[in-house]
C-alpha cells in the first residue's frame, strides 16, 4: 500500500513565506480579531472570548470559547494554517467557524477543552481506548459501501501514525495517514480527529475517479 500523508496543520512556513517577526505578529492578531468578529456575528446573543497560544510544535493555536444563555460553555481550537486558508479562500469564514461550535452544542452538556494527558501511559490510553476506536468507527461509517483498512503503523518520517485506506484500490495512492500526535492535538482542541483522514480518503477517491 502507498501512503498519502495528510499535510500537517502546523506547517505555516509555506503559508507565511518567512515574513518578518513584527509582520508575523500583526498577522496573528488580525487572524485572531477576524475570527472573534466572525464568531460574534454568528453568536451575537452569546459571550464569545478567545486567545492565542504558542505551541512549541504546532505554532500559534487559536482557541475560542462561547458561553450561551443557559450558562453552558463550548470551546474549540484552530491551527494557524487553517485560519489563513479559511479567511483567504472561504466564501463564508463565519459559517465555517460556527459549524464547529454548533456540532459541540448538539452534544449533551457543555464542552470545554479536554485536559491533556499528563503521562505517557495516559497518552497511550487516550490513543488506544478513545481516539483510535472512534476514528475507525467514524471512518468506516463514512464509507459504508467500501472495505476500509484502518490500523496503526510506523512511518519513517512521521513516526507512529494511524492509517486508513481502501482495499479495493490496488494501484497508486490508496492510504491516508496522520501522525498520532496530530490525532491527540485535534482531540484536545475539541476537533474531530477522524476528519482530516476522511478528507484525505475523499481526495484519494477523486484521484481514482470514484467520486
Amino acid at each position: 500500500m502507498t501512503t498519502n500523508n495528510v499535510s500537517n496543520p502546523n506547517d505555516t512556513q509555506e503559508q507565511t513565506g518567512g515574513i518578518p517577526e513584527e509582520e508575523f505578529k500583526r498577522l496573528i492578531k488580525a487572524l485572531h480579531d477576524n475570527a472573534l468578529k466572525a464568531l460574534r456575528f454568528k453568536f451575537e446573543e452569546d459571550q464569545v472570548d478567545g486567545q492565542v497560544l504558542n505551541h512549541e510544535v504546532y505554532g500559534p493555536i487559536f482557541t475560542y470559547k462561547i458561553e450561551v444563555k443557559d450558562g453552558h460553555k463550548y470551546a474549540c481550537g484552530f491551527f494557524m494554517r487553517e485560519l489563513l486558508n479559511v479567511f483567504q479562500n472561504n466564501e463564508d469564514p463565519s459559517l465555517w467557524l460556527a459549524s464547529f461550535f454548533l456540532d459541540l452544542m448538539d452534544s449533551e452538556g457543555e464542552r470545554l477543552l479536554p485536559m491533556p494527558p499528563q503521562t505517557e501511559d495516559e497518552a497511550k490510553a487516550l490513543i488506544d481506548n478513545v481516539i483510535v476506536p472512534y476514528c475507525a468507527k467514524t471512518i468506516r461509517a463514512e464509507f459504508p459501501d467500501e472495505l476500509v483498512h484502518v490500523d496503526l503503523d510506523l512511518n519513517e518520517q512521521h513516526g507512529a501514525v494511524l492509517e486508513a485506506g481502501f482495499t479495493s484500490i490496488s494501484d497508486g495512492n490508496n492510504v491516508c495517514a496522520l501522525p498520532l500526535h496530530m490525532l491527540i492535538a485535534h482531540h484536545l482542541l475539541n476537533r474531530d480527529p477522524a476528519e482530516p483522514i476522511i478528507q484525505g480518503l475523499y481526495r484519494i477517491r477523486e484521484e481514482h475517479g470514484l467520486d
